[in-house]
């Protein structure tokens, strides 16, 4: 969970060489730290001892985590070949993680394919409209996305909205994409401008790539500078002294662009910034951040 992928795999070594034997959540576990590491040779390897060394049966879960552990190292098509081999009927958590590794490393006709499956199968799940919607955005077929949106709407469907927390002095405080409704919105947003000029002179490029919309480049910045997390970072900047860790909560898997400005502003104002995702940790300090960019 906190991307420290080699110790977990050196762990269950420990424990093997101490002679506890495993069972099939200690290899849940240790696949997905795998998954979250990067170490695709090492999943490889678990995933077939668990059964010849072991004498485990995978369960639906141990797939997944191969599945996730193939996508996330770019194995899209190796992915796919191993869900069609599986003995086991796969769910619509493994079709869903082919889909979104699909929109994430340009495979959109295949992850469009897939999304048309899922919603056939969960047609009141909002996600699989979700994701095909921005598979159609990420392709700028505008028209198809607007009618998948449509579909939604007939259906009372929403997608959830991003948010992001932060606490300080014992106050909870909450910011979505665009927020006005805090009393100090207006410096926290000077706050935000400056922090992107201090970015782009360390190197910074915005992902505007990111932005599902059908608007020009420097609208999509704009819209990428007033995300949920920005902005909660942006109000810590202010309200904290130098130095200080700054811990947020986001409701949703945090996105490229936000992963890549993060790592930049720990290493610009020098603070160590842990985000806790849908999925995850992570943890940015000097500019690194902890899933090394598998996550």
């Amino acid at each position: 969970m906190h991307g420290y992928g080699s110790e977990s795999v050196a762990l269950f070594e420990e424990m093997i060489n101490a002679r506890v034997v495993p069972d099939d959540v200690a290899f849940i576990g240790l696949l997905s730290a795998c998954s979250h590491s990067g170490l695709v040779q090492e999943g490889r390897k678990y995933f077939n001892l668990m059964k010849e060394k072991f004498g485990i049966e995978p369960k639906i879960e141990h797939y997944g985590c191969l599945v996730d552990l193939l996508c996330r190292g770019g194995l899209i098509k190796e992915a796919v070949e191993f869900v069609d081999r599986m003995p086991i009927e796969p769910n619509p958590i493994i079709w869903r993680t082919l889909t979104s590794m699909c929109r994430a490393q340009g495979e959109l006709e295949l992850g469009e394919r897939i999304s048309k499956k899922l919603i056939e199968e969960e047609p009141m799940r909002e996600s699989n409209y979700v994701l095909l919607s921005n598979i159609y955005a990420k392709t700028s077929r505008w028209e198809k996305k607007t009618k998948i949106r449509e579909a939604m709407d007939t259906r009372g469907m929403r997608k959830v909205p991003g948010s992001t927390l932060i606490e300080l002095d014992n106050e909870i405080y909450e910011f979505v994409a665009g927020d006005k409704s805090h009393d100090q919105y207006e410096k926290i947003y000077e706050m935000v401008d400056e922090m992107g000029k201090e970015m782009r002179r360390a190197g910074y490029l915005p992902s505007t790539s990111e932005v599902l919309l059908d608007i020009d480049e420097e609208d999509k910045e704009d819209a990428l500078n007033r995300h949920s997390e920005k902005l909660a970072i942006a109000f810590a900047l202010l309200k904290t002294p130098p130095g200080t860790p700054i811990r947020i909560v986001k409701n949703l898997r945090v996105c490229n662009d936000c992963h890549s400005a993060t790592k930049f502003i720990s290493k610009v104002y020098k603070r160590e910034i842990i985000v806790r995702d849908r999925s995850r940790f992570h943890h940015f300090k000097d500019g690194v951040c902890s899933c090394r960019d598998f996550w």
